[in-house]
């Protein structure tokens, strides 16, 4: 269950997805420079080329929320942008920490998103995700009034970062249209996730396949998809199942990836 003490937060929207801006940021950073020496590189030679120094600002406190927190994923993400891994799966990959970073984002995919798709609903609006806001505010798992106009600019800016993951299709009027999930990036995400937890029955059942629209029987036909690729090895035998990677670190195992992309 979600804890009432989760710090949801409209600041992490401001900037969408930033795709193009993440990958830049990403290419440019050096492993030899700190973190605050890299963001303030980035931030003296503008190299996003932004007019505005506030929303230079926004993109780098938002960029280092969503992938700076954790210095091996900071490494392996500069090498996947370096190593050029095809856009459908880098941009997966990056919309998985982006919700992990961000509550407000994975707790509405999970709990709005993943139910309607489920039972078959196409389309969402925006006063859907302004209800669901609401609700998180008078349940009290939003700290401190949010006023209408929060609310409703949250709700706006929490869809149209959806769409530009491809979570979300349309301009306006927005469609159900989860992303597909190579088996690169599938492969990726389970070795991740399987640092945090190694049991491989709670791996194949963890929640935040949710944030992909899959469910536990789709996970099982992926991993047996990436154990024929060679990504992984997986095996089960009733409820006991076991799943094996072939590195020791995610900064190994994306060049395993990449092999199989060669």
């Amino acid at each position: 269950m979600k804890s009432n003490k989760k710090a949801y937060s409209s600041k992490i929207l401001k900037a969408g997805a930033i795709l193009s801006e993440t990958k830049t940021l990403l290419n440019n950073w050096d492993d030899s420079l700190s973190m605050k020496d890299n963001l303030d590189l980035f931030r003296q030679d503008n190299i996003l080329g932004k007019a505005s120094r506030s929303r230079v600002d926004d993109i780098l406190q938002i960029f280092r929320q969503r992938y700076l927190s954790e210095e091996t994923v900071t490494k392996t993400l500069v090498t996947i942008v370096k190593l050029k891994y095809p856009a459908e799966v880098l941009d997966r990959i990056l919309y998985f920490h982006t919700a992990r970073s961000d509550p407000l984002i994975h707790d509405f995919v999970i709990e709005v998103l993943w139910p309607r798709y489920l039972n078959g609903a196409q389309h969402i609006l925006v006063r859907d995700a302004e209800k669901w806001i609401e609700g998180k505010i008078a349940s009290g798992h939003i700290r401190g009034p949010w006023s209408e106009k929060t609310i409703e600019r949250s709700a706006r800016e929490l869809m149209s970062t959806l769409r530009d993951f491809g979570v979300l299709q349309g301009a306006k009027n927005k469609q159900l249209s989860p992303a597909y999930l190579p088996v690169e990036a599938f492969s990726y995400i389970a070795f991740y996730l399987s640092r945090l937890q190694p049991s491989g029955k709670r791996l194949l059942e963890d929640q935040e396949w949710l944030l992909f629209f899959i469910d536990p029987q789709t996970v099982e036909h992926m991993f047996m998809e990436a154990h024929q690729l060679h990504l992984l090895e997986y095996h089960a035998a009733g409820s006991v199942i076991r799943i094996d990677f072939p590195s020791d670190t995610l900064e190994e195992y994306v060049h395993v990836i990449l092999k199989r992309e060669n």
